[in-house]
């Protein structure tokens, strides 16, 4: 077990980022040993040192995206999900929270040499492009979860969704 989690489940920070048009931003990723099992998922990463779940969502955005302007609002969404990956076992702790842009354009040079292998690009998604989606998409849900999202409103207190466990 990696040292980081021999004291319990990766602090994770992911981030629901929405442009101007409610589209939300995705990256599209892929097991680096077969690029045949492919996903899309949202930008975000373990904390580093001390930082907050904040600042890490903030950092991740950067390195993942180039994006830098953006209004981050609550947490939305917390997961627990485990899964394989790159040869190991990963269990996280995931908080999703809420950000807003004006910025379309991304740049995805801040990769670590992990993600260089496992990144392919970032796309924007419609709410109707997301729910027609045969492609994989994590967390399982996100097509209902941002449709709601975008009807409703953040909820009053982050929604606790379902473990995923693959």
């Amino acid at each position: 077990m990696p040292a980081e989690q021999a004291e319990g489940p990766r602090k994770v920070a992911r981030v629901i980022l929405l442009d101007p048009e409610d589209r939300i931003l995705l990256l599209h990723g892929f097991e680096p040993d077969d690029p045949s099992d492919d996903w899309w998922f949202t930008p975000g990463g373990g904390l580093e040192g001390t930082e907050s779940r904040e600042e890490a969502a903030l950092r991740e955005l950067a390195e993942e995206t180039g994006i830098t302007e953006v209004d981050l609002g609550p947490v939305l969404w917390r997961r627990h999900c485990a899964f394989p990956f790159d040869g190991r076992r990963w269990e996280q702790d995931e908080w999703y929270f809420l950000a807003r842009t004006t910025r379309t354009d991304t740049d995805m040079s801040g990769l670590t040499e992990l993600e260089r292998r496992s990144v392919i690009e970032a796309r924007w998604w419609t709410s109707e492009e997301l729910l027609a989606a045969r492609e994989t998409v994590y967390p399982t849900r996100l097509a209902e979860l941002l449709r709601r999202l975008l009807d409703d409103g953040p909820p009053g207190t982050p929604v606790v969704l379902a473990p995923e466990i693959v």
